[in-house]
């Protein structure tokens, strides 16, 4: 989804003259899914801690498979490419299915996740971006999940994913989400016992979310800009390692459309690997990455500031 950039330059000078108490929300009503959140982070915490004394080679390597499955294919490829930027097609059996993947990341639905980081792009980095750390670093990385009535009063009713209400998989994803998460849960309780859950469920959710708001967090704040994007994102190979390739975020602000994020052989983007892989057996069509006259373009202006 092609969207303007509204980046406010003053925006930084602006929200530091801003009274604390307007920023950090804490006074705000909340409403049900910001408890939800806030239950759900810290169970998923008190878990973590846990989870070296209930550590198993079985568990670990359940973890690290669903982790593969909702991280990378389920967010990074589905979420985020296929369905927020339409970066690529696929066959509806094979979308529906990665966007389930993404669904256990535990992020939020299909609809909430596009709604929310087509807004990003349509407000980045201005005063209705939904999550952009000039609102302050902990603001980007964790604590804007916690204010859904801010995040509808900075950006509207989540009227641009028209293209996902219309079909009825997806709306079916968002009304019973939580029934999905809570049957993962008590699968791997009764496959495995404490071991199972803590590490499918506390340890893979807790490091994908962290993963993944590093980029919404770290990548706006440091790193290195290839390209004159006219905000604040940042290539950042800590990030690019870790959120296996969604760190090379001036990459992705310069091109959203392109399924390749990691534009340089160097940088690994291991969802794009997988397209790749897909459109050589014909599953994925009409992949999108820059050409050489946009990369140049880009490239051009980059040298001139």
């Amino acid at each position: 989804m092609a969207a303007d950039c509204v980046y406010n330059p003053n925006g930084m000078v602006q929200l530091k003259q801003t009274k604390k108490d307007q920023l950090f929300l804490s006074k705000r009503t909340g409403v049900f899914w910001d408890r939800v959140n806030l239950v759900a982070i810290i169970l998923v915490h008190i878990g973590l801690l846990f989870a070296p004394f209930y550590f198993t080679w079985k568990a670990f390597w359940v973890a690290y498979v669903l982790a593969l499955l909702s991280f990378p294919i389920g967010i990074s490829l589905s979420y985020h490419r296929n369905l927020c930027h339409r970066s690529f097609n696929l066959p509806k059996s094979l979308e529906y299915l990665f966007a389930y993947f993404g669904l256990h990341a535990v992020q939020g639905d299909p609809m909430h996740w596009v709604s929310v980081h087509r807004y990003h792009h349509q407000f980045v980095d201005s005063k209705r971006d939904p999550h952009s750390p000039i609102e302050g670093f902990w603001f980007s990385h964790i604590n804007w999940i916690f204010h859904n009535n801010y995040l509808r009063e900075k950006c509207g009713n989540p009227n641009n994913v028209m293209d996902l209400r219309k079909q009825a998989y997806y709306r079916f994803l968002r009304k019973t989400h939580l029934l999905h998460l809570l049957g993962l849960a008590l699968l791997l309780y009764v496959i495995g016992g404490l071991p199972h859950l803590i590490w499918g469920m506390s340890v893979r959710i807790a490091v994908g979310h962290h993963g993944t708001f590093m980029v919404n967090s770290i990548c706006h704040t440091w790193g290195k800009r290839s390209w004159n994007t006219k905000d604040l994102s940042k290539n950042n190979w800590v990030v690019g390692f870790l959120a296996f390739g969604e760190g090379w975020h001036n990459n992705h602000h310069a091109f959203e459309f392109s399924a390749r994020l990691g534009l340089e052989w160097w940088q690994l983007d291991v969802p794009w690997y997988i397209i790749k892989l897909l459109e050589y057996l014909g599953l994925a069509t009409n992949v999108k990455v820059p050409t050489k006259i946009q990369k140049q373009k880009y490239s051009d202006i980059h040298n001139e500031t």
